[in-house]
């Protein structure tokens, strides 16, 4: 569940999305302040909420993650407009310190690789990488399900050729980072980058 903001391009709404935005047969359904996405088998795909900063105040520019006491006052709406489902928090971070532990080549790929990546939790994660210059032992920076890229694209759990993918292992232009190498690779941190760490910009990267 990603939620994001712009008041600036987009208005007073949130928006909530719930998976991967596919080229699907779509209506919305609307009661007051709350728009629902459904997509044609009765699935909902986002919610958006207007006017959301008459609810609690809020500010950003691209995702943001609500407190709790915000997600409990956008729950009383949807219950007050008649909607039975309610909003989970985002799980935080989304952008890590992460390593890669194993790596293989894909069964059914010339370039892609299946990675097995730390990421601080007790199990590695499984992330398929095309990256030229990934390798057992980099670390670099993991964008887990839940995260939105800083162009806007959306990080959900998924499969790149048949294969389960969690996340996405980034390259400082994907991340917009200062003097990005415009080479292609992911981001190599330094090796006393403590895995499983949010990724901070200021601390981790010297481009």
């Amino acid at each position: 569940m990603i939620f994001a903001y712009n008041k600036e391009h987009v208005g007073d709404v949130l928006m909530v999305i719930l998976q991967e935005t596919t080229p699907v047969k779509r209506h919305v359904e609307r009661k007051g302040r709350v728009a629902r996405v459904v997509s044609e088998s009765g699935e909902t795909l986002a919610w958006n909420i207007f006017g959301v900063s008459e609810l609690f105040p809020i500010s950003g520019q691209g995702q943001i993650f609500l407190s709790e006491e915000a997600l409990t006052c956008l729950n009383s709406e949807l219950a007050r407009e008649g909607f039975t489902e309610t909003l989970e928090a985002t799980p935080s971070p989304v952008f890590v310190v992460a390593e890669i532990l194993e790596m293989e080549d894909h069964p059914d790929s010339d370039h892609l690789h299946i990675c097995q990546v730390g990421i601080g939790q007790e199990a590695p994660v499984q992330i398929v990488c095309g990256a030229p210059n990934a390798a057992v032992g980099l670390k670099t920076v993991a964008a887990l399900p839940g995260a939105m890229m800083p162009n806007g694209s959306l990080i959900f759990s998924g499969q790149l050729r048949g294969m389960d993918s969690h996340g996405m292992l980034c390259s400082a232009r994907e991340l917009e980072l200062p003097n990005a190498p415009q080479v292609r690779g992911i981001i190599s941190l330094s090796d006393d980058a403590v895995v499983g760490e949010v990724f901070d910009a200021e601390k981790h990267w010297k481009g």
